[in-house]
């Protein structure tokens, strides 16, 4: 059977004193939610639990006040105040059978402390990671003394919360032992700076610390990264990288390997297309200790999961954003589903989430961080009500989502979409050049479709008010997406552009499309400035033309700094030949080209081009809702149900329909002020009752 093929997945491995229940490892990763939420991170972790993930770990953890990531919910545990809320989720991981880990932080200059206002300490005198108006000083022995103390009483503390692994944190260059293994960031000249035994020294001490501290209960584990894939000018994993490993070879009960910085371990499918992409970095691990090994590289195929472990690679699968896509990813596999995986697109989203400190969300999976909130889960979602028959009008990111959640509901579905195919945006922006994996949001949903009895998918079927009424179904959703506007309204200007016309002006709907710009130089005016801008100039220069990219903002795709990926756009786009013309408005254009003037000075010059490309604001497209709704509201037709979802309600990330296309198939029959409350719930700081005895009752 295909699950016996994989049966080497779910073997247990021992780590230290415990063993997890098979080789899936959910490896830490923020979630915008931490100390500030903890019932709905322990709500979430648990969700990976239920679906398999032997091993569920929490996120950087901060150990002490002078380690404050504020404003990013990042988990606390500066003292045993700490430990009630992380017991929450230890608890809600043991109770489906999983061990739940911990990753102990100090950041060093990477935390600006700016709640707290404590001094960021580092190796050595140092600017703040985050541009940030302070320094990072060079911390002395005694400093070095008490952060080895702080440390060990975190270490206790995570066992008094009921973890089972404990790591000690070297990587992403967002770790005190990652900035003492660095020369870039250890200029000292005593034992703990110089030669690499002396800067290794720091991170043995922790190792040896936190073992003797938790004892035979708890696994230790070292989080390290190999590489700097910064090539001569960072550690390498051919040199120094396997030299640490080799210092400390089976000091840690676990080796959790990857690559630095945070963008290199979280690139976007967009410049790392490959899964497993890490693996050429990590592979030596095994050969030098004999302790277990996880590592990463978004893994999402089951055949590549199987080849690592058999090649002696890595005795677990990590995984992050894999493991957000898909929590029940291993149980999937085991139970011979490899089909129905919801593959993880690699597009950082859920990246974003924490860089902008809400909790987190992901674009194939619109259940992640609801858990507890709206109390949603990725697999389960509750039987249809009276009504019996559902339309939705687009099979775009929200249409195919709303249509795979209520056929799962029980309700008969019909879906009908203008086009020759479905997935709308998701389908043709999947076509431009480094989002080909993209397409996944719509395989998966597509797939569900034709698997169920109660789904029946109408392609090329533009359906009128009319054509609504004759199929006499008496709920419709109306997923009729956004077209982009070729005015040039937008962020900088509220009134459209002076373009002659005599100059080509195209969409990026028209690009999407195939619309081929006249011959010239093709000037891409991005004022919408999230990142199709950027992508729009990759593909075309890919496509062989001459391409300036023009934006009122200081970098191209600003957006794109939550996504860790700004500055190889920037890179690319550079590196390609693409002019770019920053901080710079479209005012016009006519037969001598695109005019453009400084947002600083209003200076303006002229560029030669053929085309402009306007990347702007989209317009809703609503006439079918608005004519059905005009003459449902006169009693013309009766509909139970007609709701307008995804970008035809409000244009956003695709991440964004997808959600709320699955809301509108949850909220569907509920009770409106039942659905309402969900956007309310919320974790409240609770204050004793003689606290509130004072107050005003006006301002209570």
């Amino acid at each position: 059977m295909l699950k016996d093929k994989y049966s080497i997945l779910f073997e247990p491995v021992k780590i230290g004193p415990v063993t997890a229940r098979n080789r899936f490892y959910q490896v830490p990763h923020c979630t915008g939610m931490g100390h500030v939420r903890p019932q709905a991170e322990a709500a979430m972790r648990a969700i990976k639990a239920e679906g398999g993930w032997a091993v569920v770990s929490n996120q950087e953890t901060e150990i002490h006040p002078s380690s404050d990531m504020s404003p990013y919910a990042e988990s606390r545990l500066w003292d045993a105040r700490d430990i009630p809320a992380l017991r929450l989720m230890t608890n809600a991981i043991h109770a489906k059978g999983s061990l739940a880990a911990i990753e102990l932080a100090h950041n060093g200059n990477h935390a600006t402390n700016l709640y707290t206002r404590a001094p960021s300490l580092a190796p050595s005198d140092i600017a703040a990671d985050y541009i940030a108006p302070k320094q990072a000083r060079a911390m002395d022995k005694a400093d070095i003394r008490e952060f080895r103390c702080w440390h060990r009483m975190a270490a206790r503390r995570a066992r008094e919360a009921g973890f089972d692994i404990v790591y000690v944190y070297a990587g992403h260059h967002m770790s005190l032992p990652h900035h003492f293994l660095l020369p870039s960031t250890n200029d000292r000249m005593d034992e703990y700076g110089g030669s690499l035994e002396n800067r290794v020294r720091l991170t043995r001490e922790l190792i040896e610390e936190t073992k003797e501290e938790v004892g035979d209960t708890c696994a230790v584990a070292f989080r390290f990264a190999v590489d700097e894939m910064a090539g001569a000018d960072g550690m390498q994993a051919a040199e120094e990288g396997r030299a640490v490993v080799e210092l400390l070879a089976d000091l840690p009960d676990l080796w959790d390997v990857n690559v630095s910085d945070w963008s290199n371990d979280s690139a976007t499918t967009r410049f790392q297309p490959e899964d497993g992409y890490q693996t050429p970095y990590i592979e030596f691990v095994k050969q030098v200790t004999k302790k277990p090994v996880v590592a990463v590289g978004r893994l999402t195929s089951p055949d590549m999961m199987l080849s690592m472990v058999k090649r002696g690679i890595v005795d677990f699968i990590g995984a992050a954003r894999p493991s957000i896509a898909d929590p029940f990813l291993p149980q999937k596999i085991q139970e011979g589903r490899i089909d129905e995986i919801r593959e993880c697109i690699g597009c950082n989203i859920c990246v974003a989430s924490d860089n902008l400190s809400v909790p987190i969300r992901c674009t194939q999976n619109p259940t992640m961080g609801e858990e507890w909130r709206r109390g949603w889960h990725p697999e389960k979602i509750e039987p249809k009500g009276r009504q019996e028959d559902a339309l939705i009008i687009g099979a775009g990111p929200a249409g195919l989502e709303c249509a795979m959640q209520l056929a799962k509901r029980g309700y008969n579905v019909t879906l009908a979409e203008a086009g020759k195919a479905p997935g709308g945006r998701v389908l043709s922006e999947a076509g431009l050049y480094g989002l080909r994996a993209w397409k996944r949001v719509a395989d998966h949903r597509v797939y569900d479709l034709q698997q169920r009895a109660n789904a029946r998918m109408f392609m090329q079927s533009g359906l009128d008010a009319e054509a609504v009424i004759e199929l006499n179904i008496p709920n419709v959703f109306v997923a009729t997406g956004a077209r982009w506007r070729r005015d040039g309204v937008g962020r900088s200007s509220r009134q459209p552009i002076d373009i002659d016309k005599d100059m080509q002006v195209l969409t990026p709907d028209d690009i999407l499309a195939g619309i081929v710009p006249a011959t010239g130089p093709v000037l891409i005016y991005d004022d919408d400035q999230i990142y199709l801008g950027g992508v729009l100039a990759e593909h075309l220069n890919e496509l062989g033309h001459d391409v300036i990219l023009a934006t009122p903002a200081s970098v191209v795709s600003p957006w794109t700094e939550h996504t860790l990926e700004q500055s190889r756009i920037q890179k690319s786009l550079i590196n390609r030949g693409v002019l770019l013309k920053t901080s710079q408005k479209l005012t016009g254009a006519n037969k001598a080209g695109g005019v453009l003037s400084c947002v600083f000075t209003e200076q303006e010059q002229t560029l030669n081009c053929g085309a402009v490309v306007l990347v702007t604001e989209r317009i809703r497209q609503t006439a079918l809702y608005d004519d059905l709704k005009a003459r449902n509201d006169a009693g013309k037709i009766n509909l139970t149900t007609l709701k307008l979802i995804g970008d035809a309600a409000t244009p956003g990330l695709i991440a964004d329909a997808v959600f709320n296309g699955h809301m509108a198939a949850r909220h569907f029959e509920k009770d409106p002020m039942i659905a309402d409350q969900e956007f309310f719930r919320r974790e409240m700081v609770e204050l004793p009752a003689e606290d509130m005895a004072g107050m005003n009752p006006k301002t209570a």
